[in-house]
This record gives C-alpha cells, structure tokens and sequence, in this order.
C-alpha cells in the first residue's frame, strides 16, 4: 500500500513508486530489516542496484549526467520514493546519497561527473553526506581536514564521503589516509551511523567542490533538500506506524466491542490522524516549493522539518497508548517506526534549529 504522500501524482511518479514498493517488499521486506535489528547480517546491495536501476538514485542529478526528474521536480519525486521507504523502515543513506549526487552534479568536477556520479546513480557505489564543523589547513599539497564528524549514516559501507562544511565541500573515498571509522550506537537499529575521526585527512584540489563563492548557497541547498526528504521518510513512517495501531484498533476486542469504538480512543486516533495529514501536506508543499526553485523553498523545507519532527514523536506516542502492552514487546514492530522517528527527528538538524532557520531566512 502507498503512503499517498501527494494526493494526486503524474503516471510515470505512480509507476516508479509501485516499482520502488514491490523492489523493497520483495528484496528486503520488513523481516529482513528485523533480521539486521537483532544483529544479522543482511545484504542491502541488490535493492540498492535495483532503486539506481529504477532511476530512483538520479533525481537530484541532471539529464546530461544520467539522471533527471519524472516530473520536471525532482525534489518532489525523490520525496515520494522517501515516504515509502520510510513506511517499510528500508536502510541505506538513501537522502544523503541523492545529496551527493546532487551536489557533483551541480558542483562536481569533470572528472568527478565522468566517474562517480554514474555509479552513484546506478547503485553500484554509495554514497553519504554530513554537515560538519571541521579544521580545514591549506598546504602545498592540497587541503588538510581534523576533526570527529558524530552520526554519518551508513559510512561503513560507503565508497565516498562527502563532508560540507563552512570551509568548503570535500568528497572523500571511504578509505581515505587519516579516516578512521567507528560504528556508534543509535537508538535506530534499523539503521548505521558512524563516527568520523579525520587526523590530517589530506584532499587534493580535484576533490573540492564548487566555487567558494557559492558555497552558502550549495550548503543551503543540500540543508533544504536533507529536511524536506527525512521528513518525507518520517511522514512514510507515520504513516504505516498509525496504520498499524488503526487496525488494531479495530479488531483487538475489549467488554465486547473493538477498543476503537471507545470515545477516549476515537478522539485521540481523529487527533493523530489529522497530524499526520497535515505532516504529509506540509512535506508535500515543502518539496513542490523547493523542486520548483519557488522563492519560499528553503523556508518551507524547515517549516515542515520541525512540525514533522515533533509530531512525529507525538504519533509513535499515541500508536503506544493503542497497543497497549504488546507494543512494548520485542516481537513487535511498534519499537521499530518509534525508533527510527525518534532518530529521524534529529538526524539533520532539531526541530529548534529548523525554527531559528526560518527566522534567519525571513530575516527576522
């Protein structure tokens, strides 16, 4: 079943979605994603060539580089591949990964564009993304990075890297001299994040991205893009965690009528639902502001990042009260979406930093 995130989709977003739902049930269905929460071993690599094969990993990146949008916004059709990834809890750094390919791109060297960009795009190398406070030296050689980066989605087993920051944009290789990774523990365990530890990580200039003149601009950008797509993931989230306690609600039977039935339950599910439709909406317009280079895009991105982060938490909330204590058992995939909720609303800046964005962009 679809999330829906967009009341009304183009026939080429409807069929790339139905492709992206029948590749990720059938190449790594829910049982899967609980295998690698328990601590299993599970390859994700096949539905990550099957999404680049789909078109899903180019959306952000141009026609000319072997990407391009089905409908003309890319943002807006990532967003919809993103929300239902987020309803099947699916791993991989599939936001950041469209980020980067975004950005070469946009930004990218020649060299870069002809020999990352297109296995980016087919699935056959990954990629993730990470804002970051770094010390950046320049020397004879080239630029020299230090500093730790904390919670760099699934570097592990990325073959590249790239690190924004105020200095500057460096695509690393995941084995990169002077890159040390550690796996760092999360309270999603549906996914990996990693801690980075640059020690004198040297960067040649063919690794630098863009023109320095335009690096606020390119950051502002890959920030926007982050929130509206991680909120899309959570409103998918949302979404199947909400339509899980629905049907219990329905069916788990209490003094001979379905708990759903009882006033108290009624009007908090009415509650959570309506959140949810207006998490959805917010996402919706959010992605269709900033695709469409509107010139409210970057606010609506953060706009709809906080509402969602907050309410999102609120939601998984309200599926508890539904469940009862079931939902507090392992065997159940309520822990699962209240997890990575929890997680996602903090993954690419808090609901209070997303507020003082809004105000830095209205100039208040």
């Amino acid at each position: 079943m679809s999330v829906g995130l967009f009341p009304e989709m183009t026939e080429e977003q409807r069929m790339l979605a139905g492709s992206a739902i029948r590749a990720m049930e059938t190449e790594y269905p829910l049982s899967a994603v609980r295998e690698a929460a328990g601590g299993s071993r599970t390859d994700t690599g096949k539905l990550w060539r099957t999404l680049g094969g789909l078109g899903c990993l180019g959306l952000l990146a141009s026609e000319d580089g072997g990407g391009g949008a089905l409908s003309g916004n890319g943002v807006a059709d990532a967003a919809i591949i993103a929300s239902e990834r987020g309803a099947r809890l699916a791993p991989g750094p599939y936001v950041a990964s469209l980020i980067v390919a975004g950005t070469l791109s946009r930004a990218g060297t020649p060299a870069q564009q002809a020999g990352v960009l297109p296995a980016l795009l087919s699935g056959d190398a990954m990629a993730t993304w990470a804002m970051c406070d770094v010390t950046v030296r320049e020397t004879a050689d080239g630029t020299v990075l230090n500093g730790v980066v904390n919670g760099v989605q699934d570097a592990g087993d990325c073959d590249w890297i790239l690190l924004s920051s105020g200095a500057g944009q460096f695509l690393l290789p995941g084995s990169a001299d002077g890159l040390t990774l550690a796996a760092a523990d999360s309270l999603d365990i549906t996914r990996k994040f990693c801690t980075l530890v640059l020690n004198d990580v040297r960067v040649p200039s063919s690794a630098v991205l863009g023109d320095p003149s335009g690096a606020a601009a390119l950051a502002d950008w890959q920030l926007a893009v982050a929130a509206v797509l991680s909120a899309a993931e959570s409103a998918g989230a949302m979404d199947a965690n909400f339509g899980l306690a629905l049907a219990y609600a329905k069916t788990r039977i209490a003094f001979g009528r379905p708990i759903g039935s009882f006033q108290g339950l009624k009007h908090m599910l009415a509650r959570t639902s309506l959140a949810l439709e207006m998490a959805k909406a917010l996402v919706a317009g959010a992605a269709e502001a900033l695709g469409g280079g509107e010139p409210d895009g970057l606010v609506m991105a953060s706009i709809a990042r906080a509402f969602v982060s907050e309410n999102a938490v609120e939601l998984t909330h309200n599926c508890f009260q539904v469940f009862g204590g079931i939902g507090f058992t392992w065997e159940h995939e309520q822990h699962l979406y209240m997890r990575r909720l929890a997680s996602e609303a903090y993954l690419f800046g808090s609901p209070s930093r997303h507020r003082r964005r809004i105000w830095e962009v209205a100039g208040a």
